[in-house]
């Protein structure tokens, strides 16, 4: 696991702890020892002696050599990076989020070449191991690690699989008996079918009111804008479709994400030591899960998550669900993020996007997903070829490409602004500096 001090570790090392996961040995690698130290308490505390041996890997290479899968789960530049995205993008009047517009960008434009120089790491160390990939701008990296590694990279996110949960409990259904027709790319994807015994429901759920509004999407985007869609988009959509309340209210906040999780985890850090460390990880995760995207659901009027959405969102229950298909065969349908081949038309087939794909023994295969409607098949295009800009400009040091990163994002659309932004994050982040070192 890299970024083995992470916060979310122990919720894929609960799913790994399970008697049936197969897993002999969990390998923590981080650059941070204390946080590594921290998660090992929660760890010891959680297991009570149950589940893999936990081993804690300074050098990268060692913590490679003999591992069947590679869960990669890192944060460059850390929560400050974070909140410099933020910030950097509010200065512009524009939306300070992590993964989608200036934010993402940013991000991604520190954590590709961190991320492309683990693949190649893999590829000496681990050459047969599969790597999954949770580190965000989750469909960005992922697609630049596949140059490296191929098919071999898969990346994963909690918020398809979360969508289903919640409208199959709308739909009064078991999410084992429907088919969810999902497509787009990561944070970028809409739910356009649920298939339930051959018929599609969806129809069904969008005109009853009730229904749709008793579940957190619906709540956000609104009923009305739903039926026009035809569709239920995923959550980070809000921040397409409803730009300047998500922009006002960020800006109302009294601190952003970034900021809030810095306070929130450095208290749960330096507090590692003493007894009760897993209780204590375990209130803050639960504070974490229930203020997650808290501005906008307060901007749209959508309330208090669902105590259903509180469990930890689904990274560890997706994770175990990939490794046991690839290890043991077991074939199963995962919504991952993956290269298109032909599955999404419009894309060619390198683009990494996130769809449902058949996983076995010889990986994931995206299947069909059929076109996008019109205005969802353009904004995804758009998207993309912002997001491989981000990949050129991070592999080739451009700050010119960098520039033309932000400024073609759609949630961006200003040369000057862009300018303003790269700026800020060159000041102030030294991990951007060593990236950006070209005209």
């Amino acid at each position: 696991m890299l970024g083995g001090g992470g916060f979310r570790v122990p919720l894929v090392h609960s799913a790994l702890a399970a008697e049936d996961s197969g897993v002999e040995t969990v390998v923590l690698h981080d650059t941070d020892p204390a946080r590594v130290h921290a998660v090992r308490a929660v760890l010891n505390e959680a297991s009570t002696g149950r589940g893999p041996e936990v081993i804690v890997e300074e050098d990268l290479a060692a913590a490679l050599k003999g591992t069947d899968f590679v869960f990669s789960a890192i944060r460059v530049g850390g929560l400050q990076g974070r909140i410099c995205d933020e910030r950097s993008a509010l200065a512009e009047g524009m939306l300070g989020q992590e993964t989608t517009g200036a934010g993402g960008i940013c991000y991604g434009l520190r954590t590709v070449p961190v991320a492309q120089r683990i693949a190649e790491a893999v590829r000496e160390h681990a050459p047969s191991a599969w790597v999954i990939n949770f580190t965000n701008p989750a469909g960005m990296v992922t697609e630049a690690m596949s140059q490296i590694l191929g098919d071999r990279v898969i990346g994963i996110c909690d918020s398809p699989v979360g969508l289903f949960r919640r409208v199959a409990r709308a739909l009064k259904t078991d999410m084992a008996d429907a088919w969810f027709d999902y497509a787009g790319l990561n944070h970028l994807g809409w739910l356009r079918r649920v298939l339930v015994d051959g018929r599609d429901v969806l129809p069904d759920l969008l005109a009853d009111d009730e229904a749709l509004t008793s579940f957190e999407e619906g709540k956000l985007f609104g009923a009305p804008w739903l039926r026009a869609l035809g569709a239920i988009p995923n959550e980070y959509l809000y921040y397409y479709y409803f730009t300047p309340e998500a922009i006002a209210s960020i800006k109302d906040a009294p601190a952003t994400r970034g900021e809030f999780l810095l306070r929130q985890q450095d208290a749960f850090y330096q507090a590692s030591d003493a007894h009760g460390a897993a209780d204590r990880w375990d209130q803050v995760r639960l504070e974490r899960e229930a203020t997650y995207m808290a501005e906008s659901r307060e901007a749209s009027g959508a309330g208090s998550r669902d105590s259903a959405d509180l469990d930890g969102g689904g990274y560890d229950r997706v994770a175990l669900a990939l490794m046991r298909a690839i290890a043991a065969d077991e074939q199963v349908t995962l919504v991952l993020n993956v290269r298109n081949r032909s599955a999404l038309p419009g894309l060619d087939a390198a683009a990494v996007v996130e769809v449902p794909c058949l996983v076995g023994r010889n990986g994931a295969h995206p299947l069909a997903a059929g076109a996008l409607e019109p205005s969802s098949s353009a904004l995804v295009a758009s998207v993309k070829a912002a997001e491989r800009m981000t990949i050129e400009a991070a592999s080739t040091g451009s700050r010119a490409a960098a520039v033309k990163a932000l400024a073609i994002h759609p949630l961006v659309g200003s040369v000057h602004a862009a300018e303003r932004i790269l700026r800020r994050e060159l000041e102030s982040l030294p991990e951007l500096r060593a990236v950006l070192t070209g005209d």
